[in-house]
């Protein structure tokens, strides 16, 4: 199912996104982000929409870089939420459908049974007939 091959694509996008920002903001805002640590811990606290305020840009540039991380972070939130709920709800319908399955099934069996036993008896009561009685 593509929703299962995009879970990791997006998670490795929002990493790579995350080191990319922690080096932009490295570069954009050396006053606030004096080492690429702290810049990818904020980048990381702020596309996962926490922002601690521990670490915080002031440069415009690095409001910049922040803002654009914000949105990404929400956006990529929404979809994995969406693709999890997706997960879910397609593994409750694949049960669902083996269930029906499997009564299904059942029910076709029964009723091959049953037109079995009638047709043994439809033959029972034809060879009556032809015997006269």
């Amino acid at each position: 199912m593509a929703h299962r091959r995009i879970f990791p694509f997006l998670v490795l996008v929002t990493v790579g996104i995350g080191l990319l920002a922690g080096f932009v903001a490295t570069l954009v805002d050396e006053k606030d982000f004096p080492s690429y640590g702290d810049a990818v811990w904020w980048a990381i606290v702020t596309l996962g929409t926490v922002g601690y305020g521990d670490i915080v840009p002031t440069t415009g540039w690095g409001r910049v870089v922040g803002s654009a991380l914000i949105v990404f972070g929400v956006t990529f939130l929404t979809f994995l939420t969406a693709i999890v709920t997706s997960l879910f709800v397609s593994s409750d319908q694949e049960r669902k459908q083996a269930d029906e399955r499997v009564l299904r099934e059942a029910s076709e069996a029964e009723t091959r049974a049953i037109l079995r036993r009638l047709d043994e008896r439809l033959a029972a009561i034809e060879g009556r007939l032809e015997r006269g009685g």
